[in-house]
């Protein structure tokens, strides 16, 4: 009986741990996602910003 439940409780574990990586995976990707549209959104601005900068100096 005890065997049963130590395979239960490490399957369990084993379980948590893939959902753990699936949830951070989820995390990643949509920190990628913000800073792919930040950069999407200020890129153009940013370039005007340099090509200003520039024909100051």
């Amino acid at each position: 009986m005890i065997q049963y439940l130590q395979i239960l409780l490490n399957a369990r574990r084993d379980e948590e741990r893939g959902a753990s990586a699936v949830e951070y995976g989820l995390l990643v990707s949509l920190i990628a996602l913000a800073i792919i549209v930040a950069v999407g959104l200020l890129g153009t601005e940013l370039d005007a910003l340099f090509d200003r900068v520039t024909a100051g100096l």
